[in-house]
């Protein structure tokens, strides 16, 4: 057998069983699903105020959107890391699929994107 560069194994924690289906369940049961820092109505970066501010703008609707406060969970704000393979937050799910973090929302969303891919999924009316 081999064994795993020390480096790799160092690196990686391993995301709990509970933790990893909590997160799979979340994501896979609300079309839109934003793991951030703060709320929605009190944001606690500026990356995540941003994030919730691209979704607004999208008209996201409020059934379809739910977010998550890492802060107030320290096993949810690591384990959300190494579930998605991403380093920071806040990390948008769509449709049970990750789609990045804030710079890649930010980017979706002045392409034209991020709409596309909101109506794709049947968040939003085409």
């Amino acid at each position: 057998p081999s064994i795993p560069p020390r480096s790799l194994a160092i690196a990686r924690r391993y995301i709990t069983q509970e933790a990893r289906q909590k997160i799979q369940s979340a994501v896979e049961t609300t079309p839109v699903v934003l793991f951030m820092k703060g709320t929605p109505e009190q944001p606690m970066c500026g990356f995540s105020r941003a994030a919730i501010q691209v979704l607004e703008l999208q008209g996201v609707p409020p059934e379809k959107f739910k977010t998550f406060d890492v802060l107030q969970d320290s096993e949810l704000r690591s384990s959300i890391k190494e579930f998605s393979e991403w380093p920071t937050i806040p990390q948008l799910y769509v449709d049970g699929e990750f789609v990045g973090g804030c710079d890649i929302l930010l980017s979706m969303h002045q392409s034209g994107e991020l709409e596309e891919l909101l109506e794709k999924k049947g968040v939003l009316p085409p």
